[in-house]
């Protein structure tokens, strides 16, 4: 399964990984280095996934995933938090705000593939139209 992937990311690095990885998957990749690009990026389109930093400055994750989830064309789209945050509760905290998923920094190549696929199979089951 090929998809559109926005990944947003303001460590270059980790930007750079996870491009990477999702290209070699065979993914069509946008890259934002911050929220307000993220932003921009997404008011031109839609992507099938969109891999966001939580901690940014300047528009935050939060900030990029409320401006997402309020327009009808990203309805269905998964939105997965990639973040450092790994504290007790954390994980419960970011889905409840309104991610769909959340994957776990520093990103592990050899689970990244899996846990992007899982995301893109669970959004096609969970957000079909009823």
């Amino acid at each position: 399964m090929t998809a559109r992937i926005l990944a947003v990311e303001d460590n270059a690095v980790n930007l750079q990984l996870m491009t990477y990885l999702l290209r070699s998957l065979g993914h069509d990749v946008t890259e934002a280095t911050g929220g307000q690009e993220a932003l921009d990026l997404a008011a031109e389109g839609t992507f099938d996934l969109v891999l966001l930093d939580v901690h940014m400055p300047g528009v935050d994750g939060y900030q990029v995933l409320a401006w997402l989830k309020s327009q009808p064309r990203f309805r269905y789209t998964p939105i997965a938090a990639v973040t450092a945050l790994a504290m007790v509760g954390d994980r419960e905290r970011l889905l409840a705000s309104g991610f769909d998923a959340y994957i776990s920094k520093p990103i592990e190549p050899e689970l990244f593939a899996d846990q992007v696929r899982e995301i893109l199979l669970a959004g096609a089951r969970s957000f079909r139209t009823p």
